[in-house]
């Protein structure tokens, strides 16, 4: 069943809020329970959720977050230890982590958010990563450790936002906001899908890198504040099929300005807050579904992972980082320079 030969793990660590409180520490290394596997961590990923939490600035969903705390909910890496009831794995396999493992399949129910890495329990930014095997799947060999540490939360909210609930159909129009990691890959899957993508984004440099991607229009939301009115332009008045939402309470007007009759918009992000007050008429006129999207569960991550082995899709990565410099990865993703994902190499 091999075990490490280390009887230690080192670890990212939230010590007190503040990203001057992270640091790397030795933590003994726990023997395997028989339905869990251990992985030899090779990459994770950033989300703007773990910013948030390395900050104080959010509660997970069972309440305060415990510290101190291992942080990131997505990563990728190598079975290297199987517990002796572990049937859906061997060692070699190379997996990636599900951001909530208690939620396999179904609906999204608040218990299952009690197993949300890097946020209700410990994450994943570690030398090796427990759990149990349900809450793995296997990843595609053309993807690089790297590129599917990216995919447990930020691809698979695209995908859910799209899919599960947006039933994307090819020729339908896409509303894209910035250029993150859950914009990016709705991008590309609803492209893939074939349908035509819109953006809005700040600026100038990442215009031309968006239509690079396969954006057909791209808006500065700086030069055009009320950007719904060109993208009612450029659809010749008929608006969008799908707005994938990661604003919120500042942007989340002119997405349904922008929405067409019978869209639908995925709320996956509050970037620009969570208060303010919506303006019910224009949701009832257009007949428009609104509902949050909150990543996805194992079941889903598997079905995403096919189609991404099937088309040959390929994650955007914009910088990497060492575990050690865990603080400059998050100072990073909070200046909100990039574009694609932020990772760590473990």
């Amino acid at each position: 069943m091999s075990a490490p030969v280390e009887k230690t793990n080192r670890v990212a660590q939230i010590d007190a809020f503040g990203l001057e409180h992270l640091r790397v520490v030795e933590r003994p290394l726990l023997p395997l329970r028989h339905h869990e596997i251990r992985i030899r961590v090779h990459a994770a990923s950033l989300n703007y959720r773990d910013l948030q939490i390395a900050l104080g600035r959010v509660a997970s969903r069972v309440g305060h977050i415990h510290l101190p705390l291992v942080p990131l909910s997505d990563c990728a890496g190598e079975v290297i230890e199987v517990g002796r009831a572990v049937d859906r794995f061997q060692l070699g396999d190379r997996v990636s982590s599900a951001q909530m493992p208690d939620w396999t399949a179904g609906p999204f129910k608040p218990e299952k958010a009690q197993s949300a890495l890097g946020g209700a329990v410990d994450g994943v930014l570690a030398r090796y990563f427990s759990g149990h095997q349900r809450g793995f799947v296997r990843i595609p060999d053309a993807l690089s450790f790297e590129e599917a540490a990216t995919l447990p939360t930020a691809a698979l909210t695209a995908w859910n936002a799209l899919f599960e609930f947006g039933d994307l159909k090819p020729g339908e129009t896409v509303l894209v906001q910035g250029s993150g990691g859950v914009s990016i890959f709705a991008l590309q899957f609803a492209l893939a899908a074939g349908a035509r993508v819109f953006a809005i984004t700040g600026t100038q440099a990442k215009v031309d890198r968006l239509e690079r991607l396969g954006a057909e229009h791209v808006i500065p939301y700086e030069k055009e504040p009320e950007w719904s009115r060109v993208v009612l332009e450029v659809t010749g008045g008929a608006g969008v099929d799908h707005v994938v939402e990661t604003g919120g309470a500042g942007t989340i007007d002119e997405s349904i300005k922008a929405a067409a009759i019978g869209g639908s918009i995925s709320l996956v992000g509050l970037l620009t807050g969570a208060g303010g007050r919506v303006d019910m008429l224009p949701i009832l006129a257009k007949t428009l579904c609104i509902q949050g999207v909150v990543a996805g569960s194992v079941e889903m991550l598997e079905r995403m992972i096919g189609m991404i082995d099937h088309l040959g899709i390929r994650p955007v990565i914009d910088e990497a980082f060492e575990m050690q410099d865990i603080a400059a990865a998050l100072e990073y993703l909070k200046s909100g320079r990039h574009l694609g994902k932020v990772i760590i190499k473990v």
